[in-house]
């Protein structure tokens, strides 16, 4: 038995579904949970578990498209197929590392403003407040950015690969 079939049927057509889906649904919650800290409260670490899925599935994908290749043949829209599918894990890689990112920093950065800080003690403690906020509002700015450039690069690559697929499944 075929470790990249199931039931005889070639794994690629039945797991790429799988990415094709959460790869665009985990990228909008790391959107979402950098905008909004409601939803990232309310995510938790759900957003950076599901990169961690999809960072998995993407090489299992590759592995079971390139069995399928093989009983295919050199097809061109095969292989045009095959060379976006390429460029997908380092996406994936960027969409787990953001996920994971943002998930620690927002996790298991210091509380605010400690009882000391709030009872006016010395100028150096007055300060350390202030610079904890600002480190926090460039902090939301760069994974908000980072946010949305692996979002918008990662659901770009699963489009252009799952209409590169289809195409070498339907002609056209």
């Amino acid at each position: 038995m075929d470790l990249l079939e199931i039931s005889g049927l070639p794994l690629h057509p039945l797991i790429v579904h799988a990415v094709v889906v959460l790869a665009p649904l985990t990228s909008l919650a790391l959107v979402l949970g950098a905008l909004f800290p409601q939803v990232r409260l309310r995510l938790g670490a759900v957003t950076m578990l599901a990169a961690l899925v999809v960072l998995l599935l993407v090489p299992v994908t590759i592995v079971a498209g390139e069995s399928l290749k093989e009983r295919v043949g050199p097809v061109p829209s095969v292989l045009q197929h095959e060379a976006l599918g390429r460029m997908l894990p380092p996406w994936a890689i960027a969409l787990f590392v953001a996920a994971a990112a943002q998930w620690c920093w927002y996790r298991f950065r210091p509380a605010g403003e400690s009882a000391a800080d709030a009872s006016g003690g010395s100028a150096g403690s007055r300060r350390a407040p202030r610079d904890r906020r600002q480190a926090d509002r460039i902090a939301t700015l760069a994974f908000a950015v980072l946010a949305v450039i692996v979002a918008v690069g990662t659901t770009t690559m699963v489009v252009l690969i799952g209409e590169s697929g289809a195409r070498s499944v339907w002609g056209g």
